[in-house]
């Protein structure tokens, strides 16, 4: 086994499975995906950190734990079409491809969005299409989702995002609420999103994502 896989088993060891993350895909997924190979050359060493990892442009890759139990709450299938938000070097979106028909990965940087396209096909992962286009427009073009992910918190969802997820479909996303960060799953029922609380985590918050706030005297 090398370095790399051994490390890999040991993040789902110790900070995925205690961390109730059940499903069989999760797993499978997650001790399958090299980890390594979706951060920039000088962060491969700390690649299986259990702590957001910075990987520049003002991006983060979201710590295991988080990535693990946001996608373990979706119960992502086989048939279902998932919009992935935020999706930085493509580590979310080749973990999701392999429970998903098929992977719409957004990003809002040239940089990021090139490289995620090549380090997907470089680990043989298909079923993924990469867009640069603003995180809050998402990609309408590819709509309803069946599953949308937001990577990164958020202080309120735009329009635009809901309007792309269909009827009976989930959403996850990371809420600030001050100083804490609260995960929850909404599911949509005709025009209406009803929320559920999952765990609670940080991350930092993705630009077009922040309440508006109006102006006072």
């Amino acid at each position: 086994m090398s370095d790399f896989a051994a490390r890999r088993t040991m993040m789902v060891d110790t900070q995925v499975r205690p961390s109730d993350v059940t499903r069989f895909p999760v797993i499978e997924a997650m001790l399958t995906i090299p980890r390594e190979e979706f951060v920039p050359a000088n962060r491969r060493p700390v690649a299986y950190t259990g702590e957001n990892l910075d990987i520049g442009h003002g991006r983060v890759m979201l710590e295991p734990r988080t990535l693990a139990k946001m996608v373990d709450a979706l119960n992502i299938q086989p048939s279902e079409l998932v919009l992935d938000l935020g999706c930085g070097y493509g580590y979310s979106a080749a973990v999701i491809a392999r429970m998903a028909e098929a992977v719409v990965a957004v990003e809002d940087q040239a940089e990021l969005a090139s490289e995620a396209e090549r380090r997907l096909s470089e680990a043989g992962i298909f079923n993924v299409a990469v867009l640069e286009s603003a995180l809050t427009a998402g990609c309408p073009g590819q709509a309803p989702y069946d599953v949308i992910l937001i990577e990164g918190a958020v202080e309120e969802i735009p329009a635009a995002i809901i309007d792309q997820l269909r009827p009976g479909g989930r959403i996850a996303a990371l809420f600030r609420e001050g100083s804490l960060g609260v995960a929850r799953i909404g599911t949509r029922h005709g025009d209406n999103l009803s929320w559920r609380y999952a765990f609670n985590a940080n991350a930092p918050m993705l630009p077009g994502f922040e309440r508006q706030r109006g102006f006072t005297l």
